[in-house]
């Protein structure tokens, strides 16, 4: 019966069981992860070297884009190098390193969401103090605040995970080290005190979705008392991208750690995780920018830049 400290490697998920599709695989995930640091490079590029764009709006865009980066950054190379090497292994150091990035860009992508339902209810609920609201200190603070409480939960669910002792072998059934998986190789008893942190950590995903839904709640009310149909369709505009993205995070997460345990199965967690995992990154910039004329003309100016200076 192995335990924690006799384990010096977890064994990943394999995504194909025969060479051509591990390949097939490797070259799939290569294309997803360049389209999202491409997305993702492009906005945060567009936004830091365009002075129009340094608004709290586009600040938490930026946040989100890099938050997106790490993300992604965080599971499929490893996936990626595993379908191409042909292994399935994964150092302790190095799962725990996955597990501390991954938990703490996720918390802190939707603390963010969270912030940037605020400024989406002060845009439209009280644009005349929107200044005061959301002055660059206060969206510095707010910004720091969703990092820093990422980094805080990310810590103690990650120390508390790999503090526990394990007795179920090393095979992860997932394609990167995720917190339930490793709890299913806990003993019995000793996945309890996990518990309590998953339910502090619970109250607090279910207070910012309460502030979202107040939010979204009085921006619908503002929006429908609007007299013009013009500046209902402009406000509705405004707040579309950012609630696709916030729908896509919150449905996709949410089921794959809320869904029935009737329901688990290695290639349904396998979807599911691809879902919440690498879908968000990649659509994430396309959703952002698609009807956003402001990052198309800041685009549109930092190549034109760009091939003046080659000429």
């Amino acid at each position: 019966m192995p335990n924690s400290s006799s384990i010096s490697e977890f064994l990943l998920l394999a995504l194909a069981d025969t060479r051509q599709l591990q390949l097939l695989h490797f070259w799939l995930l290569l294309g997803i992860y360049l389209a999202a640091l491409l997305g993702n490079g492009l906005i945060s590029t567009a936004v830091a070297c365009d002075h129009r764009l340094h608004t709290p709006m586009y600040v938490f865009l930026l946040n989100l884009a890099l938050l997106d980066l790490g993300c992604i950054s965080t599971t499929l190379p490893k996936a990626m190098a595993n379908a191409l090497w042909h292994t399935r292994a994964i150092s302790y150091a190095g799962c725990a390193t996955q597990v501390f990035f991954f938990l703490f860009l996720f918390s802190t992508e939707y603390y963010l969401l969270t912030i940037m339902s605020y400024d989406r209810y002060a845009t439209i609920c009280k644009p005349l103090h929107y200044g005061t609201l959301l002055g660059s200190r206060a969206c510095a603070t707010m910004a720091a605040a969703a990092w820093g409480a990422g980094v805080l939960n990310s810590v103690l669910h990650t120390a508390n995970t790999f503090s526990l002792p394990l007795c179920h072998g090393n095979a992860v059934d997932q394609f990167f080290c995720e917190i339930p998986q490793i709890l299913k190789l806990s003993c019995s008893q000793s996945y309890l005190k996990e518990i309590s942190l998953l339910v502090f950590s619970i109250t607090l995903v279910s207070g910012c979705f309460a502030f979202i839904l107040f939010s979204y709640v009085q921006i619908f009310r503002a929006v429908l008392r609007m007299p013009s149909v013009q500046g209902r369709h402009k406000a509705f505009s405004t707040c579309l991208p950012h609630l696709a993205v916030l729908s896509l995070f919150v449905s996709s997460s949410t089921f794959a750690y809320l869904k029935p345990p009737s329901l688990s199965s290695p290639s349904l967690d396998l979807v599911v995780a691809v879902l919440y995992t690498v879908v968000p990154p990649v659509m994430n910039p396309i959703i952002y920018s698609m009807r956003n004329q402001e990052i198309k003309q800041a685009l549109r100016t930092l190549f034109g830049h760009i091939l003046l200076q080659h000429h």
